[in-house]
């Protein structure tokens, strides 16, 4: 199989200091665990195009797009924070339009026939970014620009995403819910941050809120019962991971105690789902996960299931 590799050195002149966990080295430890493993060279590597105005309208209110370029600094040093973890300083937003071009350019890979799937190793994530609101380290929402595009550029009626960071993509819900083309997954600890999730009423919205402290069998058991069903029944063209990797045991940012044989088995798993109704295409977007060893590790059995190399 086709596995496309989208990334852009742009992506790692985003900066918000040592202290903050979504720093530059998490596209580091994916490349030097990639190189390690022997995956690297199996994969096709492409830069990302920077994301066309109008792409990111699709998801995004003009207001949003006009308030970010107005905070962002017009010199390098400066740093205006949106909230108390999310700031803008000279080299965010051309590495956010970088992380969303990826995902448009996965599509067009995917849908065009020239992959049969990507990953894009991107940063700053994307799902906390709302219609209206950057957050929690989000600007703009690169795999909702994605999914946008590949319903009206390419007329598909049924797209699935399937989010397993430890967080609630509380942007996407926000961008999709009421969409019958859209099936939204998400999985996450809760109560956690941002809060939302729990009580989602959206009947495209198949919501998984699960306890500090779950393991890999409580998780798997939930998937398969809630998830799997639901995707089979949709049958979507086109499947797309929110892969967020900061539910690994070893990761500080949550309670959740998963490791990399539970991420190569919910990559497995939705890519049987995509084998079946949307002819194998699928595409991941990085979200979460900040213990450098444990991300490049979790990041390379999620490629490898995605290469089906076994």
């Amino acid at each position: 199989m086709t596995v496309a590799f989208i990334s852009h050195p742009t992506c790692l002149e985003h900066d918000m200091g040592d202290w903050h966990p979504e720093t530059p080295s998490r596209l580091y430890a994916i490349q030097d665990r990639l190189i390690a493993s022997g995956l690297g060279p199996l994969l096709r590597h492409y830069e990302a195009p920077l994301v066309r105005r109008d792409q990111l309208l699709r998801v995004h209110e003009p207001a949003h797009l006009r308030r970010l370029e107005a905070a962002a600094p017009r010199q390098e040093g400066n740093v205006y924070w949106i909230n108390g973890d999310t700031g803008i300083m000279y080299q965010t937003l051309p590495a956010a339009l970088r992380a969303a071009g990826a995902a448009v350019l996965a599509v067009d890979l995917v849908l065009g026939g020239e992959a049969q799937a990507a990953f894009c190793s991107i940063r700053p994530p994307g799902h906390h970014a709302e219609r209206n609101r950057a957050m929690g380290f989000c600007y703009y929402n690169n795999l909702a620009v994605a999914t946008a595009h590949a319903l009206e550029q390419y007329h598909l009626e049924r797209v699935a995403i399937v989010d397993f960071d430890v967080h609630h993509g509380n942007g996407t819900e926000d961008i999709f819910s009421g969409d019958r083309r859209v099936l939204y997954c998400s999985s996450f600890q809760h109560p956690f941050y941002p809060y939302q999730g729990a009580d989602s009423k959206a009947e495209n919205v198949c919501n998984l809120p699960l306890p500090a402290g779950t393991d890999g069998r409580v998780y798997r058991a939930a998937v398969e019962r809630a998830w799997l069903p639901r995707l089979d029944a949709f049958r979507p063209q086109l499947v797309l991971f929110s892969a967020g990797f900061d539910g690994h045991a070893e990761d500080p940012m949550s309670q959740f105690q998963l490791c990399e044989p539970d991420y190569a088995w919910i990559t497995r798993q939705v890519k049987e789902i995509a084998d079946r109704h949307a002819g194998g295409r699928i595409l991941s977007c990085l979200e979460g996960g900040y213990d450098l060893s444990s991300l490049g590790r979790s990041v390379a059995v999620h490629i490898d299931e995605l290469l089906g190399s076994h």
